[in-house]
């Protein structure tokens, strides 16, 4: 790249904050990531009056666009990239990434959604800072034909905290685009999703032997704050990496966003989480079960029932004393989340009602109902994936968050930027400090 083209793009990235990027360049012990959903050309409007007109339809517009997000990825030269709604079925698009990327030294995997829907997830990693040890595919097979990428990943940098042989080195980086919430039948959808992404990473560091090491997710999770989703992942121990950078609270819903969706509506969406590997963490099945009775309460509660109410809306006869199994059924059957297409499958069910089902004698008192279902009193249990052996090592990398940003810069003070035409979301990018952590064994 010659020198004014050089200077155009920093120009360009002072004026979004590139202050992030500068500080993920300069510091060589740091390690930055970025997310981008960048609104795949099938899918940008042109026109408000006719739906149907849309960018893939002219070549000059779709492409100076990429061009343009191109130039702001490598000028900021995040150590990991992340993008969502990566126009796949495009070879001419494709290939544009594919050298861009590649020449600037990043190794790029690709995911198209299923059912040929034409986007998907492009995840790249830069090849000075990690070596990929295996890439993995995850396909949700739901009705939204959505989809997760998994690397597994060493970091390479010789900084200080990585040169001790003994210490892992290891990272897993996860890339995905939960559905959107079109009504509230997808709730329960978009949290199987994350349910299933974080069985699947279970699974692999079961399978692969592997001790506690830090995680990344990162992508276009289409809930805020608020949302069913986001407690789920803070309950499994993951934090905003944005949010603690800013040393924002779970309460702090709207004092960022990052996208402006196709009702107009301004919200904050892209997250890169975090779970380090000395993070205590619940059982995967505890926190769903949670996060399906914190449905459960919020319909409840929607209906203004309190808690004695709620109770009594539960029993079929008013003159039990407890909520049998096909009462319990029945009210997941009128809360909808039930009978529909991605409702709760049997399987589910009966997992609900045996944590429900304190003592096992095969119904519901009202004290299993409060403890479980309405203010819940969980034991907080380690997960028991990883198992003490001869080769387990008290050591390993993890991450302290050095810095956040989300740009056009308006967005950090929860406003959309009319002149910004990128994407419909902004870019989020963290910069991370590896770090020395003593990790006691999961059991």
């Amino acid at each position: 790249m010659g020198r004014k083209k050089r200077g155009l793009a920093k120009g360009r990235a002072s004026r979004i904050g590139g202050y992030a990027a500068a500080s993920s360049i300069s510091d060589p012990n740091s390690v930055s990531c970025t997310t981008f959903n960048i609104l795949a050309p099938i899918y940008k409007r042109l026109c408000n009056e006719d739906p149907s007109v849309r960018e893939s339809h002219f070549r000059g517009f779709w492409l100076d666009r990429n061009e343009r997000i191109l130039e702001w990825l490598l000028y900021e030269r995040s150590s990991i990239i992340c993008l969502q709604e990566f126009w796949v079925g495009n070879e001419e698009l494709v290939d544009l990434y594919d050298k861009k990327l590649g020449d600037a030294g990043y190794l790029t995997f690709k995911l198209a959604r299923t059912n040929n829907r034409g986007d998907g997830l492009l995840t790249a990693v830069h090849k000075d800072y990690f070596s990929v040890i295996s890439h993995q595919e995850l396909l949700f097979n739901d009705f939204g034909d959505r989809v997760a990428q998994l690397l597994h990943v060493e970091l390479v940098l010789p900084c200080s905290p990585c040169r001790n042989v003994n210490v892992r080195k290891e990272i897993l980086i996860v890339n995905t685009h939960l559905l959107f919430p079109h009504d509230s039948s997808i709730c329960l959808e978009r949290l199987r999703q994350v349910y299933k992404i974080l069985q699947y990473v279970e699974s692999y560091q079961k399978e692969n032997k592997l001790n506690p090491l830090p995680i990344i997710l990162c992508g276009d999770w289409n809930g805020s704050k608020r949302g069913h989703v986001y407690k789920f992942l803070r309950s499994q121990g993951f934090i905003s990496s944005y949010d603690t950078a800013h040393q924002y609270a779970d309460a702090d819903a709207q004092k960022w966003v990052s996208h402006r969706n196709h009702r107009g509506n301004i919200c904050g969406v892209d997250f890169i989480w975090l779970l380090n590997p000395n993070k205590y963490r619940k059982l995967l099945k505890t926190s769903w079960s949670q996060a399906i009775f914190g449905m459960f309460k919020y319909q409840l509660r929607r209906a203004s029932l309190t808690e004695e109410d709620a109770f009594a809306f539960l029993k079929a006869d008013s003159s039990d004393d407890y909520i049998s199994y096909s009462d319990f059924c029945e009210a997941l059957r009128q809360l909808s989340l039930i009978g529909n297409r991605n409702g709760l499958s049997i399987q589910e069910i009966n997992d609900l009602w045996v944590q429900a089902d304190m003592d096992g004698n095969g119904v519901v008192d009202y004290k299993e109902f409060k403890q479980r279902i309405w203010n819940p009193t969980w034991s907080e249990q380690r997960d028991d994936q990883w198992d003490d052996s001869e080769n387990a090592i008290d050591e390993a990398i993890g991450f302290s968050i050095q810095d956040a940003v989300l740009f056009p810069k308006e967005v950090e003070k929860g406003k959309w930027p009319e002149e910004y035409s990128l994407s419909d979301h902004a870019k989020l990018t963290v910069v991370f400090s590896p770090v020395r952590m003593r990790c006691s064994q999961l059991t």
